[in-house]
């Protein structure tokens, strides 16, 4: 008796067979897609490129592909000045590890307790948290720097990590990826079996969690990394100094702004961010589906 042919999706279709019209838009996705990336990375380039380049032929032509010979002077400029760019990358580090750690385990915690939990004002907290999303963190700081001046923590490092505890909007992300991934059966299953709650959210939450902590902990980073307002506010000290507050320094001398120096602080800046999103970029793609449960 004859088999009966196997069906055949269109993936299983050789390439020579296929349709030329699905290869020509296969091509131009390759080419869209590769136009895109080149118009990514451009910038990145242009200011590494700049780092190697002195300040007068960055005035006389503004762009430039081609790297020069001037790095180590443009280090030398940098390295020169009233404070030491590796003390601001070691300051800047340990604020954003730090403002990371804090921010994504409590925010995972805090929406663990809005979706696992059944309690009267559950949502009108969510709602609360919701709210204060709205207000700019500018608003807020006159408040938060004469407590800070009261308590006389102005130059320390802690109270800019502290304060990442609360965080509305990693809060709100949490709990809108945790509400429909999460499946309370595999909760009361270990409650069953006498596992703690914090035993419970550290074993089987926070994996089912890994791709919202990773994206999180992108942002987070990043953002910290990037914060130049709170720390330009609360340090004095120049050896507390973060990188942004440095490289925005190096635009204050009097008599000659040194744009090769400047390029080389971004650049220092910039290396740390693209190493993180390397490192973590790979558990967004490859843990989408581990908040899927089966029956």
């Amino acid at each position: 008796m004859a088999s009966t042919p196997k069906s055949m999706s269109y993936a299983d279709v050789p390439v020579k067979n296929r349709p030329k019209s699905y290869a020509g838009e296969k091509t131009g996705i390759h080419i869209v897609c590769v136009f895109l990336s080149l118009l990514s990375i451009l910038p990145f380039w242009v200011m590494i490129v700049n780092s190697t380049r002195s300040t007068p032929e960055i005035q006389q032509h503004a762009l430039s592909l081609i790297p020069s010979v001037h790095m180590v002077k443009n280090f030398q400029i940098l390295t020169g000045k009233s404070f030491n760019p590796l003390v601001g990358l070691m300051n800047s580090m340990i604020i954003s590890v730090g403002v990371t750690l804090l921010t994504v385990y409590f925010s995972s915690l805090t929406a663990y307790a809005l979706v696992a939990y059944d309690w009267k004002l559950r949502n009108a907290f969510f709602k609360f948290i919701v709210g204060v999303m709205m207000i700019p963190a500018q608003c807020t700081m006159i408040g938060f720097y004469q407590m800070v001046y009261k308590i006389g923590m102005t130059n320390h490092l802690s109270m800019l990590i502290l304060p990442a505890i609360a965080a509305p909007s990693t809060v709100f992300f949490m709990r809108q990826y945790l509400y429909p991934t999460l499946s309370m059966d595999i909760v009361q299953a270990a409650r069953i079996d006498g596992a703690g709650e914090f035993r419970i959210f550290n074993t089987i939450v926070l994996p089912i969690m890994k791709p919202a902590l990773a994206t999180q902990a992108i942002f987070c980073f990043v953002s910290s990394w990037n914060n130049l307002f709170t720390p330009l506010v609360l340090l004095t000290d120049s050896k507390k100094y973060t990188m942004p507050i440095m490289v925005s320094l190096l635009r204050g001398d009097i008599y000659k702004t040194e744009y090769g120096s400047i390029y080389m602080g971004l650049t220092l800046t910039v290396v740390p961010l693209i190493i993180v999103y390397l490192l973590l970029s790979k558990y967004i793609i490859a843990g989408v589906a581990l908040g899927g449960v089966k029956s």
